[in-house]
């Protein structure tokens, strides 16, 4: 399991999902404060859920299909993650009452995608490879 590209790539997106939301802050309040995505319960449950697949994809290693699959989804799911991002800068861009600074964390969607791609590039090749050995039996 772990010495397939695929599950350290799917690792790493979980640490990007599931670990650096709690440290890296989404904004900064006018006020000082920092904003972290447990403020908002869309963004704990949207956050929480691609964290949830990517952790039954790393487990689901011996089904290459359905680890694909899962991986889709949940880079879905941090595609609709990363357009409320933007969605929310958008509206509060600048220097306005509401946020003063955006901060790294409004990037780890897009760091979770890139990781889940690969990981999917790596799944595909594999299953390339369990197939093509099959025709020559």
């Amino acid at each position: 399991m772990i010495q397939r590209i695929q599950t350290i790539y799917l690792i790493i997106a979980l640490v990007v999902s599931g670990v650096l939301p709690y440290v890296f802050p989404l904004w900064e309040m006018n006020n000082g404060k920092e904003y972290y995505f447990m403020n908002d319960s869309i963004y704990t449950v949207l956050f929480g859920l691609t964290t949830t697949l990517t952790l039954v994809s790393i487990l689901y290693f011996k089904k290459r299909q359905h680890q694909f699959v899962l991986n889709r989804l949940s880079i879905i799911l941090n595609l609709i993650l990363l357009g409320l991002f933007v969605y929310r800068s958008l509206n509060l861009s600048g220097e306005t009452l509401a946020v003063s600074e955006k901060g790294i964390g409004i990037f780890l969607p897009i760091v979770a995608i890139v990781f889940l791609a690969l990981a999917n590039k790596a799944i595909k090749k594999d299953e390339d490879l369990v197939k093509s050995v099959d025709r020559l039996r």
